[in-house]
């Protein structure tokens, strides 16, 4: 019990719960402004599985690192531009049309990964992003070593949480997108375009979640495998719901899952006699009991899965 306590103290740990919570905030926030604008996106997994891929596809073939990550985004906001087009213009059914990204993206994935990779004995690997030391900062004590000597996409997803937290709530683009989730007959009086501003939403927040996919392959890990996205995909529209659609909550439900993720791993190793499949789903059972507490109070967007078709009220 004592060891158990003393993990808590450990300033890897901490470092640990930023680098595990990295591809949650981009895919959470991806979620989050797709659902924010009114469509669901259930394609989440498999345009994070496809994110991967591409990102390290491209350093794989000799592009860089910021190259492979840009490549990541622009394979989400394709997947995401199809969903959107399936599901905006056409009004199609946004579960339906988002399962099917999820097995048409990640089935093309590993498609395209066998077609171009030759697969040895070992997966060929890449060389990842490392972490960056910043000097004066990463050598003060306990916060140093946690928030000071990180990867470069952990530094992103940390801005792209405050700058769309700031878009969202203060600017009129962001209250467009707000407004759009709630009611685009109100946003088509004003004088704007609903199935373009949910379009552009789903396609950008596709794009977040196609560089989550891809810090998985160029930054936590350096080679590639089609189930290494592990649901992550699934806990990022949970987490949407936990948050209540706010930024600033979804970035701090990414981070306590990864809490629960990195703590788990370091208790297998303090404590004996219990199978460490219950540690495995540890993280996912407190989450559960989080997002029931936390859902009830959330309030929906009103025009969440609700299709849009100019001129009917």
């Amino acid at each position: 019990m004592i060891e158990a306590l003393d993990l808590l103290f450990n300033t890897s740990l901490w470092a640990a719960v930023l680098r595990i919570a990295t591809p949650l905030i981009f895919g959470v926030l991806g979620a989050l402004l797709c659902e924010r604008a009114g469509v669901l996106n259930l394609g989440i997994e498999g345009i994070m599985t496809m994110g991967a891929m591409a990102g390290w596809l491209t350093v794989h073939l000799g592009g860089d690192l910021w190259t492979g990550l840009a490549v990541a985004a622009a394979a989400g906001a394709l997947m995401g531009l199809l969903h959107a087009m399936l599901t905006v213009p056409l009004g199609l059914s946004q579960h339906v049309s988002g399962l099917g990204i999820t097995l048409f993206a990640s089935a093309l994935a590993y498609y395209l990964y066998r077609l171009i990779v030759t697969v040895g004995d070992s997966p060929p690997t890449i060389t990842p992003f490392r972490r960056l030391d910043i000097p004066g900062l990463s050598d003060i004590p306990v916060l140093g070593p946690i928030l000071f000597a990180q990867t470069a996409p952990t530094y992103l997803a940390l801005g792209t949480a405050l700058v769309l937290a700031y878009v969202l709530a203060r600017t009129p683009m962001g209250l467009a997108i707000r407004m759009t989730g709630e009611n685009p007959h109100a946003v088509e009086a004003q004088g704007l375009n609903p199935i373009a501003i949910r379009i552009g939403a789903v396609v950008a927040g596709s794009a977040l979640m196609g560089m989550g996919g891809a810090f998985l392959t160029m930054a936590a890990f350096n080679s590639f495998f089609p189930e290494m996205v592990q649901g992550r995909g699934w806990i990022c529209i949970a987490l949407v719901v936990f948050a209540s659609w706010r930024p600033g909550k979804a970035l701090a439900g990414a981070l306590l899952f990864a809490f629960f993720d990195a703590y788990q791993l370091r208790l297998q190793t303090v404590v004996e006699g219990v199978p460490y499949q219950l540690f495995l789903m540890a993280p996912y059972i407190l989450s559960i009991v989080a997002l029931i507490l936390v859902a009830r109070r959330a309030r929906v967007p009103e025009a969440l899965m609700a299709p849009y078709r100019r001129g009917e009220r």
